[in-house]
């Protein structure tokens, strides 16, 4: 489903600022697949995400997905068969725009709001209430008026109405209090189960790490230094990450986000 291989970036090469953010990575994810990704900051795993869905273009390597070479593919093409959640529960949604607006901007609904059919409607209001938030009877509310936790839950919505080949996910519960990224990750499972979506979850939780999907990676300077699952991962805790990690990067992990996580 997934293909990337031996991908590298380097920002600002040449310069005092010179950053390379991706080395040499290489990963295969099968369809249906769900794999999460723990890392600190500037380990690569948002460049990674942003190298995927086109935001710049790698200096070398190739991505497939779906079989297509989508190395060269603009961004804005790409976008038809990515979905993305950010960790800004704000950043995904039009706030002036109804629930119903949104949703119908997201599915691609006749490209005016007027040309939007009762069945259309009818499909929204039956997947809304699979979120179990109530927003199936809001539907003529603008989104600008829901808490950051229903915001989120409605843009994973939006981004699967019509499944894509591939779902990234970027720390999209780190912005939500405990209770409402529970639930979040409740819906995101269930979605993710019911249409089968390949995914990548970026997360700074290390028991979210091993807990949800079936494939763990953790990445540091821009490589992917442990990649675990299956009976391996079942029998994991977090202590043999701390361990694992250390022996493929030959220090310790230092984040006290994620280790106090």
């Amino acid at each position: 489903m997934l293909d990337i291989s031996h991908i590298s970036k380097t920002f600002n090469p040449g310069t005092v600022n010179e950053k390379k953010a991706l080395t040499d990575l290489t990963l295969h994810l099968d369809p249906g697949e769900f794999v999460t990704i723990i890392g600190s900051n500037g380990a690569g795993k948002s460049t990674l995400f942003n190298a995927i869905c086109g935001s710049f273009l790698t200096d070398e390597g190739s991505i497939k997905l779906g079989g297509e070479d989508i190395t060269f593919m603009p961004e804005y093409r790409r976008a038809r068969s990515i979905g993305r959640l950010y960790q800004d529960p704000m950043r995904g949604s039009a706030p002036g725009m109804t629930i119903e607006e949104n949703l119908g901007l997201a599915a691609g609904s006749g490209g005016w709001f007027s040309h939007m059919t009762a069945r259309d409607r009818a499909r929204f209001r039956d997947q809304l209430a699979l979120l179990d938030m109530g927003l199936e009877d809001r539907m003529k509310q603008p989104v600008g008026l829901l808490s950051g936790g229903q915001r989120q839950a409605l843009t994973l919505l939006m981004a699967t109405v019509n499944p894509p080949k591939l779902l990234l996910l970027d720390e999209h519960t780190a912005a939500l209090d405990p209770g409402t990224a529970e639930k979040v990750l409740k819906v995101t499972r269930e979605v993710v189960e019911r249409h089968q979506i390949t995914t990548l979850m970026v997360t700074h939780n290390m028991h979210q790490a091993l807990e949800l999907g079936g494939r763990t990676l953790m990445m540091a300077a821009g490589r992917i230094v442990l990649d675990v699952s299956g009976s391996e991962r079942a029998g994991m805790t977090v202590d043999d990450l701390l361990s694992r990690f250390k022996a493929g990067t030959g220090k310790a992990l230092d984040n006290d986000r994620i280790l106090l996580s």
